[in-house]
């Protein structure tokens, strides 16, 4: 069926359209589960001591993070289950994964504290704000976006070093010290934001 405007011939949506585009909306969705999923899975590859699969499932995983994202904005279907979920995804699988190389002995024991500490409290930040109805939240800053890119990037170099790839010992180290400046960094700045600058300035709305 079509109908006439301005002269033209104008196709309506077909049921295959709709069928289509619901069927994309649940897509970035479904990655990000898949991600969630992927966390124990890694938990028990690291366990055994298999970090070449380990090493290959964090990197699906990366992809499928991409993917997703990409999707959500590509085809407008970004949802608001799929803003709660995505970052708890990626937030899951770093912590796993740093979680299980500290109790390998292949991270740092003290860095891990300090990257759970400064989350722990960005979380509790959060939840108190929350209850005290205050709706000025700050966006993740530029520090916060390094700090993930290196965290990510120190568990890629380790589990290639496991894996016996290649041998990084310099580039480890140094992402080491950039893990901990820029997460030291990333938390005196949501600490001021969130914190002390809400007592200096008083509540916003």
């Amino acid at each position: 069926m079509a109908w006439f405007q301005s002269g033209k011939a104008v196709g309506l949506p077909t049921v295959q359209h709709y069928t289509v585009v619901n069927v994309l909306s649940q897509v970035p969705n479904l990655l990000t589960l898949v991600r969630i999923v992927a966390c124990p899975v890694l938990i028990l590859l690291l366990n055994e001591g298999n970090y070449s699969l380990a090493l290959a499932l964090f990197i699906f995983a990366g992809i499928t993070d991409g993917l997703d994202g990409y999707i959500a904005k590509r085809y407008n279907c970004v949802s608001s289950l799929g803003e709660v979920l995505d970052p708890l995804a990626d937030k899951l699988l770093i912590a796993s994964t740093y979680i299980m190389l500290a109790i390998l002995g292949d991270l740092p024991f003290w860095l891990l504290i300090v990257v759970m500490f400064r989350d722990l409290v960005i979380v509790a930040g959060y939840l108190i704000l929350v209850a005290m109805g205050t709706k000025d939240f700050m966006n993740p800053t530029y520090t916060s976006k390094v700090n993930t890119f290196a965290q990510i990037s120190l568990m890629v170099c380790i589990l290639i070093e496991k894996a016996s790839i290649v041998s990084i010992p310099l580039i480890t180290d140094l992402l080491i010290l950039a893990v901990l400046f820029t997460t030291v960094i990333s938390g005196v700045q949501y600490l001021w934001q969130w914190g002390i600058r809400q007592e200096v300035d008083g509540p916003s709305g």
